[in-house]
């Protein structure tokens, strides 16, 4: 899809090909204005977004709430760095230790900050609580991960897109296959300092492993003295029907691993939450951020944290998840071969007599939907949480037609 050079999307889309990195292939609309789960471009046409950012945008865009926190905030202080303290950085990262039942935050930005910064405090805690014999530490990591794109974190992915071309890696990281308890049991030796996984895994497709999972590692985890590092960033917040996706089997980590949903589509907001058994292995100076825990993301944080303690939002995923799924479930053998819904949050793989997953997002494009393929033959549908179940059904039946089509 090329649209014309001379219309403004056409100019806009050339300027950025002159002048942005390639290090993204973005489909070919402009989006200009956005509000709740509609989005509209530089011509005026409007979409429904099903991608919801990936997850930042579960309370969808400019939630009024969330607006109000930040510019009210932007209006009052914007930054001190943590050589200074400010007004708004204790209460967030207070209600988040409650929401999750931990002791302590550590505040960054992105995803693979809190990841990264997951991995140092894995290590610390090795070293320091455990006694695992220095700089040899390892941390348990699954097949078909996403954690970020940092050096480290593409080092152990298996993908090759991510990986190839950037090495060397950092070492320490052992990869088995994912959902499977045993292979994490055999991987475990003296000096293994954590299990991290993605209780789903989104990049990889809305990949749900097998009801007893998430209970496997956790138990196993407590039984060997290593951390449970459960990578919430995607799955977590609401998205999945509860506010963490550990929550569907009652499991707790060590380690929450938060992003995306936690800026509320306004800010890059992300935490490391656990125990002070485990995060309080940081002595000052051995970690921090210039803008991790800034005043404004903190007040936007605390707002997102207030509005899942009334449980609304995981409240509309439980209840939307099973007629998102009946309609998927519809499409089987009629252009899908594979459907997996978790809350509101959906993998689904076409068929390839019908199109790559690209061609799909292609033509739902032209139709109004935005969605993003991924591996392939996969797309993922993932609508901000306060989508309305009858624009739920315009954007499947639109899918329908788009497999009709091809």
């Amino acid at each position: 899809m090329n649209p014309h050079p001379d219309t403004p999307t056409g100019r806009i889309i050339a300027q950025e090909q002159a002048h942005v990195a390639r290090n993204y292939d973005p489909l070919p609309v402009v989006v200009a204005t956005a509000e709740d789960v509609w989005v509209t471009d530089v011509e005026g046409r409007r979409y429904l977004d099903l991608l919801s950012a990936y997850s930042a945008l579960n309370f969808g865009h400019r939630h009024p709430e969330l607006v109000k926190a930040a510019v009210d905030q932007i209006g009052r202080l914007t930054l001190t760095s943590r050589a200074f303290r400010n007004d708004r950085l204790g209460a967030f990262c207070a209600a988040l230790a409650e929401l999750c039942g931990k002791d302590l935050v550590l505040p960054m930005n992105t995803g693979a900050e809190a990841v990264e910064t997951g991995i140092k405090a894995a290590r610390a805690w090795a070293y320091r609580v455990k006694g695992v014999p220095a700089d040899s530490a390892r941390i348990i990591v699954a097949a078909g991960n996403f954690h970020g794109r940092t050096t480290t974190i593409v080092g152990f992915s298996d993908d090759p897109l991510a990986r190839d071309g950037f090495g060397p890696f950092t070492p320490g990281f052992d990869i088995v296959p994912y959902a499977d308890p045993a292979a994490i049991e055999a991987a475990i030796d003296a000096d293994t300092a954590a299990v991290l996984i993605e209780p789903i895994q989104g990049e990889a497709g809305v990949i749900i492993p097998p009801p007893g999972y998430l209970r496997a590692v956790r138990d196993m985890c407590t039984r060997h003295n290593v951390l449970f590092i459960a990578d919430e960033i995607q799955s977590g917040l609401g998205r999945a029907g509860t506010t963490f996706a550990c929550d569907r089997e009652g499991v707790v980590p060590d380690l929450y691993l938060l992003g995306k949903a936690l800026g509320g589509g306004i800010v890059p907001v992300s935490a490391v939450v656990g125990d002070r058994a485990v995060l309080g292995v940081f002595a000052p100076g051995e970690h921090g951020s210039t803008f991790g825990g800034n005043p404004v993301a903190a007040a936007v944080g605390l707002r997102v944290v207030e509005l899942l303690r009334t449980g609304e939002f995981q409240q509309r995923a439980t209840d939307l998840s099973p007629h998102l799924r009946g309609l998927l479930d519809d499409l089987l053998g009629h252009g899908l071969t594979a459907v997996r819904v978790a809350g509101l949050w959906a993998g689904v793989d076409i068929e390839p007599s019908r199109g790559t997953g690209r061609a799909v997002a292609e033509r739902l494009l032209t139709r109004g939907v935005l969605v993003k393929e991924t591996h392939g033959q996969t797309i993922r549908i993932a609508p901000p949480l306060t989508i309305r179940t009858a624009d739920l059904d315009w954007a499947i039946d639109q899918l329908r037609l788009v497999l009709q089509e091809s």
